[in-house]
């Protein structure tokens, strides 16, 4: 699968354009900026990318008016298709968000029931519909709101016309714009009939069409299976990365990624590939939320070493900062232009890295050293042995362990490793080596 060789960019559309945040109906052809951002991603090595909504919104993307227009405040159909040209011209695959739990309250089928009420044809398009009530919005009758927010009215998807019509918007999404795949939002909460036929419908579509699951907690193989989703976000160890440089614990990271990936038969998700992020468009800003900005390169270096699939978030790569408390708006910027700065230099680094290792996109995880402050794993495949090392500490770290060969290519300078009195660690610094097997 084209996905787990690939380092993912996302892009929340609505703001990295600068667009409005209420509909203000005006036309404007913002989305064609991506375009001038695709130099600036190959830099950075991406070759794919993940847009949050692109379709007709009320505001923020996720209460969808209409499936199958592009949001006027971005621009027109034609130009997310010249957008998306361009993008595959630079080998760059594209995954849409497909918004398919709930809806806006702009959406044609519900203003037909807040207009027609019970001589709606559209009643069943919603989850639960009680004439008998009434809504925050004074409706003259209650629906049920995703998570108590009724801005998002809670599609039925138990229901034959719906499934049929969100299929058929995915049917034109391919024909028009060649997309490799999908994130399906809170897909946590969407009904697993729906996804078994979403899954046979794509693959039909393309072989190869991708699905990525927003998944929280619990157990991702419910729905990260070969009859449902290829993959899911990896929030356990999102949190885990954070966490283990801010409280200097390496051990919580580790934890969690030999509890899903270890060498042991009883490990959650061996084989599979979780989307690996640091933040993204939901969360604060990996730069504001890090207590040592010296630990910003390596906690990138541990989410491309690690098993997944890296996706970097896009003002990030440069050291951006955001905070969640501020609002969603903040999370979500327009910038002018990319910039470029040392930081860019090391994920590129590990992006050029990642993308040509079979280790790294295959193989089996295993941890090496561990201490409070340091790190070593190794990823293991057929033809392929890798070390990731981390030192999280303001000292140099003396590694003494078993590397199994004398010698190794150290991946991020290039250089021989010689591990014949244990290897150095250098201060706040990471090391990728590549063993002989």
């Amino acid at each position: 699968m084209w996905a787990y060789e690939s380092v993912f960019y996302q892009i929340y559309p609505l703001g990295f354009c600068g667009a409005p945040f209420e509909n203000d109906g005006v036309a404007e052809h913002r989305i064609l900026k991506v375009i001038d951002w695709i130099p600036h991603m190959k830099r950075l090595g991406v070759n794919a990318v993940y847009f949050s909504p692109v379709f007709e919104s009320d505001t923020h993307g996720y209460n969808t008016r209409d499936y199958r227009k592009i949001d006027v405040r971005l621009g027109t159909d034609e130009d997310f298709a010249k957008v998306c040209g361009a993008l595959h011209e630079n080998g760059i695959k594209i995954v849409l968000d497909g918004v398919f739990n709930h809806v806006g309250r702009g959406f044609g089928p519900f203003l037909d029931v807040l207009r027609n009420r019970e001589g709606s044809r559209y009643v069943g398009w919603f989850n639960r519909i009680d004439f008998g009530g009434n809504s925050p919005y004074n409706d003259g009758l209650w629906y049920e709101g995703w998570e108590g927010n009724y801005d998002l009215v809670k599609l039925n998807l138990r229901n034959d016309e719906v499934v049929n019509y969100l299929l058929e918007s995915v049917r034109s999404w391919v024909e028009k714009f060649d997309i490799d795949g999908l994130r399906l939002d809170v897909a946590y909460c969407l009904d697993e009939n729906f996804l078994v036929r979403l899954r046979q419908f794509t693959e039909q579509l393309k072989p190869d069409f991708w699905l990525l699951g927003e998944m929280l907690h619990g157990d991702y193989n419910r729905l990260v299976n070969d009859r449902m989703l290829h993959s899911a976000t990896n929030y356990e160890c999102y949190k885990g990365l954070f966490s283990s440089f801010n409280s200097m614990n390496m051990f919580e990271i580790v934890h969690s990624l030999l509890r899903q990936f270890g060498p042991e038969n009883w490990v959650l998700y061996k084989g599979k590939h979780m989307l690996s992020f640091v933040d993204n468009h939901d969360v604060t800003r990996v730069a504001s939320i890090l207590n040592n900005p010296r630990h910003l390169p390596l906690i990138y270096a541990l989410a491309f070493g690690m098993p997944g699939i890296p996706c970097v978030y896009y003002g990030s790569e440069w050291g951006e900062k955001a905070e969640k408390r501020s609002g969603d708006p903040a999370l979500r910027p327009c910038f002018d232009k990319p910039e470029w700065n040392q930081l860019c230099d090391f994920i590129a680094r590990l992006a050029e890295i990642k993308k040509s290792s079979e280790a790294l996109n295959y193989g089996a995880f295993r941890s090496v050293l561990l201490t409070n402050r340091q790190c070593i794993f190794e990823r293991k495949s057929e033809h392929e042995r890798v070390m990731v090392a981390i030192n999280a500490d303001e000292n140099d770290f003396t590694a003494h362990f078993d590397a199994g060969c004398g010698t190794a290519e150290e991946l991020i300078t290039g250089t021989k490793h010689d591990f014949g009195g244990g290897s150095v660690i250098k201060a706040y610094s990471a090391e990728i080596w590549r063993m002989e097997i």
